[in-house]
């Protein structure tokens, strides 16, 4: 071939490396971000059981491994947190006030699982807030993945069948909450 015409075949090669990479970032975009199959379950009225029931994670305490299974027949809200997230230190006493009142009626617990956090910091953040639920440890975030969790906070609650009933992507409200666990404890 000549040099005149590997020059001319340059552009053709740059041209249809980059048309490639465009078709790349177009994908991405349409088949990528965020998992919200649970959501749009949800939103439609089903119940889809919870992912990741029976994988046990270290409690932050140090005293063992819980999973959701150990919750079988009770309402469980499922919380994703970590001590450096605001809206997750704003919405720890909604969710201690829940933990409360479902240990006094025997219905229930609330169930944490930090994300990305130092265990130190964690243990800490329970303390500094009052925290008496159970909190794992979610190392590598295999729990968190399940769920489509990528932002914090997030919370899923879970009726005595160990289906979703409700979801926050975001800072949970008490309006949010009390609705929730009452929807969790109608379920049949």
């Amino acid at each position: 071939m000549t040099e005149k015409r590997q020059r001319g075949l340059v552009p053709i090669v740059v041209g249809v490396l980059a048309l490639a990479l465009v078709g790349l970032l177009v994908y991405g975009v349409v088949h990528g971000g965020d998992d919200t199959s649970l959501d749009d379950a949800v939103k439609k009225g089903e119940l889809p059981v919870a992912p990741g029931r029976t994988l046990e994670r270290p409690l932050l305490d140090g005293s063992g491994q819980k999973s959701l299974a150990d919750y079988s027949g009770k309402v469980v809200v499922l919380n994703f947190w970590a001590s450096w997230c605001e809206p997750c230190i704003d919405e720890a006493s909604v969710l201690e006030k829940a933990q409360k009142a479902l240990t006094a009626s025997g219905d229930g617990t609330v169930f944490g699982a930090t994300y990305q956090d130092v265990s130190d910091k964690s243990v800490q953040f329970e303390r500094e807030h009052g925290i008496t639920y159970p909190s794992v440890r979610d190392m590598e975030t295999k729990l968190a993945q399940k769920y489509g969790t990528s932002k914090l906070p997030e919370t899923f609650v879970l009726d005595r069948k160990g289906r979703i009933v409700a979801i926050s992507r975001g800072q949970i409200s008490q309006k949010f909450l009390d609705s929730a666990i009452e929807k969790a404890k109608a379920s049949a």
